[in-house]
């Protein structure tokens, strides 16, 4: 497992990373994964990395 989304670069991050997934709305979790939705780039989740960009509702 890449060690870039834990630990020490985690915590230099606001909030250490965490915060409300705008695509599924869950609360405390770390917003790590960077997807490009148009013109726009908003951090998610671990389980909405997976979801194709055109189906992310923000």
């Amino acid at each position: 497992m890449a060690k870039n989304n834990r630990g020490k670069e985690v915590k230099k991050l606001p909030n250490q990373g965490r915060g409300e997934c705008p695509s599924c709305h869950r609360t405390g979790v770390k917003l790590l994964y960077d997807v490009k939705i148009g013109d726009k780039t908003i951090k998610v989740c671990k389980v909405c990395k997976d979801i194709p960009a055109d189906k992310i509702t923000v």
